[in-house]
Formats: structure tokens, sequence, C-alpha cells
């Protein structure tokens, strides 16, 4: 499809402006991500729902349709963020530099919305900082708690955020990692932070940045529980419209490429606006993001990267050669289905949480072990699913140059090593 083509094809309906949607990037039909089969499941019909994504003509929020209901995906969750020690330490770092720079103490309140497993507001809680995380998911919610996290277990929007606000609590820190792109009311979400914050209180949001999305071919990071991707330009507006100013940007290394936000009241004066800011969105502007046709050619990136990984794949297995998966990531199940994998070209996966081993993956049904599994069979090739942590996986699978095995990274571009 051409890019003209893709400029025609026109939906109502933006999330955030209600602007007329434009054609983004379809990745045929998926299964939701994070719903891992059991073996008494396997003969059972699973549900598939499309994975088209479009941009808005208004604000450039690119998104998806809303397929399936938040509950029905959040309610019990596989996704637990402290398996990951990259991750931790990111977690870590983040609550010594927010706790230094707003001087946080005993007497301050840190409110954390999709909290997870605890995985960061446990270093709050270490500080003698009050927290309250809240975490729709009731499993990860359970996690948390153990680790000492006060957690609400509700899905948080304007209304959640006037009843804790009723509650007495209001946050000189409001933390929104990686939780905004799983909001299909982004208006309710948003302007419920406005509640939720202290007249002079700041608020972070991450972000996998739409900009390192498309440059760095990342298309595996759409999937159904992520209804939109921001840049900073449309993040900005929607802020805005709510009455929240973002004064400072980060760039951050995070899912191969993450924006930090600052964002605070739009009248507090005490928070001036960072030339980052500006920096920032002038870089998006210079790579089209404020053009249509940008978007239009995001299509072709992606079928030539589906097209590489299927000849590695058939070539690997014509020489008869072994390949075993890393990881279960939500990504990960988007690349494996778009691509078509299944156990005749990839024989397992493995992955640390052992919630998702004994179970398979959803759609094409490869079974998930232990990491142990690796060592047990010794593949020639370990496909690593979460390529946003190479590096912490590269260095626990040094081991397997022990029999001549070899790892492949299939984002941006497929590589060996």
């Amino acid at each position: 499809m051409t890019a003209r083509n893709d400029l025609q094809n026109r939906h109502a309906g933006c999330r955030f402006c209600g602007g007329l949607l434009v054609d983004f990037v379809d990745l045929g039909m998926s299964p939701l991500c994070e719903s891992f089969i059991s073996a008494e499941q396997l003969n059972v019909m699973e549900p598939f729902y499309p994975l088209a994504a479009y941009v808005c003509s208004e604000c450039f929020l690119v998104q998806l349709q809303e397929y399936v209901a938040p509950k029905d995906i959040f309610t019990e969750y596989a996704y637990f963020s402290a398996f990951s020690d990259a991750w931790l330490t990111h977690a870590r770092s983040y609550v010594s530099a927010m706790t230094a720079k707003l001087q946080l103490g005993r007497h301050s309140q840190v409110i954390e919305l999709g909290s997870n497993d605890g995985y960061l507001l446990q270093y709050f809680v270490e500080k003698g900082i009050p927290v309250l995380g809240v975490e729709p998911s009731v499993n990860v919610g359970r996690a948390a708690e153990a680790r000492g996290v006060t957690t609400l277990t509700k899905f948080f929007n304007a209304e959640t955020a006037s009843e804790i606000k009723g509650a007495g609590k209001q946050a000189d820190l409001v933390v929104a990692n990686n939780v905004l792109a799983q909001v299909p009311d982004l208006n309710s979400f948003v302007s419920g932070i406005a509640v939720v914050l202290k007249p002079h209180g700041v608020c972070t949001i991450e972000f996998p940045h739409l900009l390192k999305t498309m440059v760095a071919n990342q298309f595996d990071q759409i999937y159904h529980e992520h209804f939109s991707y921001f840049s900073a330009l449309a993040a900005e507006r929607i802020f805005r419209a709510h009455g929240l100013r973002i004064f400072d940007a980060e760039e951050l290394w995070t899912h191969g490429g993450s924006l930090r936000l600052h964002v605070c009241h739009a009248g507090d004066d005490t928070h001036p606006t960072q030339p980052a800011v500006t920096s920032i969105i002038d870089q998006e502007r210079k790579a089209g993001l404020d053009r249509l046709e940008t978007y239009a050619r995001f299509v072709d990136q992606v079928r030539t990267t589906k097209r590489k990984l299927l000849s590695f794949l058939i070539e690997a297995k014509s020489q008869e050669k072994s390949v075993a998966g890393y990881g279960a990531p939500g990504k990960g199940n988007t690349l494996l289905n778009y691509c078509g994998i299944r156990t005749d070209f990839l024989d397992y996966t493995v992955d640390r949480n052992p919630y998702k081993h004994g179970k398979y993956l959803p759609g094409t049904h490869i079974p998930i072990f232990p990491p142990e599994k690796i060592a047990e069979t010794k593949p020639d090739y370990v496909l690593i699913l979460p390529w946003n942590l190479k590096e912490e996986i590269t260095a626990q699978l040094a081991y397997i140059r022990d029999w001549g095995g070899q790892l492949v990274v299939p984002i941006p571009e497929l590589s060996i090593f």
C-alpha cells in the first residue's frame, strides 16, 4: 500500500481530541499478548483481535481501537517488573534522584499509578517516605503488599483520584511509569493526575518515545494492552488540556528509548520550563512527527524486518539448527504472531518469571520453561525477545559460547553475535 493510499483511509474518533484517524501500521490478527495458555487450554478456541494502529490527523496521537476492556486485561496480569535486574536498578536510581530533587521525607507523599508489584515504591518505603500504589491487577498488587507497599487495587481515573483526595491524600510526587499507554480513557486519567497532585507537586511520566519506536523500527512495542503511543508533541497537548504543564524532559534507555516528562500544574511558577522540553519537541518536528506522510512510511520498515527474520529462521532450520527463545514479553508475542513464528521455527522459550513456567505463548503456543532449559538443550541460536534488555540478557547467557551458541536480536535490524 502506498503512502498516498494509506492517507486516504480515515476513521473517526481519536481518544483524546476526537479527530480523524489515519492508518499507521496493520500487524494482522493477534491474541492479547499477556494471555498465556495452560496445557488444558491448548485445544480451546483462542480469541484474536485486529492489531492495527492509527494516528490522529489533528493531535498526532498514535493509538489502537479498544477491542477489549481494561478489566479483562489487567485484573489478573502476568507481568511482574521485579524480575528484571536492569529495571530494578533503573527504579532505584530514579527514587534516589527524585528524593534529593524534591527533598522528600517522612512528611511527604508519593503516589504511583500502575504500581505493579511494588518494584519502585519499595525503595521509597526503605527511605521511610509514605507511599500509595494504585494497581488494578489483583495478583501483582498482592506481591506489592508483600513488599510493604500500601496498594489500592483499582483502576486510576478521575473518580479514583477524587476518592484518594477525599481520603486526605495528595502527592508531592506522582509517578506514572509506563502506564499512560495502557489507559483507554486518557482524559479521565490525566485529569485525575491534576486532582491528586499538590499545588506545587510534580508528576513524572515515562513512556516509550514514539520517535524512537519509528526510527528504530520497534513495531513490536504495539500490542492490545497498549492503547496509545506518545510523542512529546501529543503529550504536551494532552496535559495542557487538563491544566498541566511539561516543565522538563529526559531521554532514557528503557524500552529501546523512552521519555520521562516532568509535569506540574500550569499555574505553578516554582517549576520553570527547561530547554530540554523545546529541544525534544523540535527534534520531533524535524523528524516529521507533525506531518502525516511520515507515519505512512513506517509500514514498509515493518514488513522488511518480518522478511529478514523469517529468512534467517528458514535458513537455520534448513541446516537443521536448533533455535530457542529467551523471554516471554508482550513485545515478543507481537513479533511472533505477526511473523507467524511457531514451534516449527522456535523450539521453546524461557523466562525468569515462575508465573509463566509450564504455560504457552498466546497464539503461537510455544512452551515456556525456566532459563535452565537452555543449558540442558544447548541450542545453536537463542532469539532474544525482550531486545530492550539485550545487555542484561547477553551477560546471563554468556555460557552458550561453551558449545558455540549464538544470540539473535530481531530489532531494529536482525543481528547475530
